[in-house]
């Protein structure tokens, strides 16, 4: 499913003579913004259906492991009813566990708050968000089937924030917990190395303070990022479109010491 975990994945960017962009970033987890279309789910007469994933699943909703294909980070998804407010998942890959997540809908019904952990980068990195409602759910369907549209995000492991950048030449290498993209300004694909999705990754430079990044997975264009690096050295911001899902995503990170 989309999520903020995906998201943190694709931090990973950027290059002999020294950049704007060279140096540690920690991403200020209050600046995330989302819009664009949102998270749809339907869970009811013990199936769950994931309409805003690409591409869109559904699947039994008793615990066990079910197959879902087309994905990058999940082969297999096992989807748990913990109550009626309630709702308990864990992604895998070739029998690895890639992620858990439990959705929890507030009393009111207006908000989800999902918790989640991630496997898929060099260290378990675990974080949790809130999305409002923008549409409800059907007669009868279980509190977290509707529309949802992310509201804040409260918590973030660091590892998860944390991106290492620096100039090589012609190009940028990008490190984000034990990933690494290796690339060139060239437009050719380059593989994000210990990457369980197998990102593959091209750059273009379009100024001195600004690079486009744009992300394939299986052959499709999964995210376009522009990076705006400030002129103080300060700080770097980012606007990522995701054609598949129709969102765009904006941070900013801070220049650590």
């Amino acid at each position: 499913m989309k999520s903020l975990l995906v998201l943190l994945v694709l931090v990973p960017l950027v290059g002999m003579a020294k950049s704007p962009f060279d140096g540690t970033w920690k991403t200020r987890k209050d600046s995330i913004q989302m819009t664009g279309k949102p998270d749809v789910f339907s869970l009811g007469n013990g199936m769950y259906e994931c309409r805003s994933c690409a591409p869109a699943y559904q699947i039994k909703a008793d615990g066990t492991d079910q197959p879902v294909p087309g994905h990058s980070y999940v082969d297999h998804e096992a989807v748990s009813v913990q109550g009626p407010m309630s709702v308990a998942f864990t992604d895998k890959k070739a029998g690895k566990v890639m992620s858990t997540q439990t959705m929890t809908v507030s009393a009111d019904g207006g908000h989800l708050t999902t918790k989640w952990t991630s496997y898929v980068g060099e260290k378990p990195i675990s974080g949790s968000q809130t999305e409002k409602r923008v549409a409800p759910a059907a007669a009868g369907a279980h509190a977290i089937s509707g529309s949802w549209m992310l509201d804040s995000v409260a918590e973030v492991s660091d590892a998860a924030l944390t991106t290492v950048l620096q100039s090589t030449d012609n190009g940028m290498r990008m490190v984000w917990n034990g990933q690494t993209t290796d690339a060139r300004f060239d437009g050719k694909e380059y593989p994000t190395m210990g990457d369980a999705g197998k990102t593959m990754v091209s750059l273009k430079k379009i100024s001195d303070y600004q690079m486009e990044e744009t992300d394939r997975r299986l052959g499709k264009v999964t995210d376009v990022t522009l990076w705006t690096a400030a002129k103080d050295g300060k700080t770097l911001s980012a606007v990522d479109t995701d054609p598949q899902h129709g969102t765009k995503t904006s941070w900013v990170a801070d220049r650590m010491p």
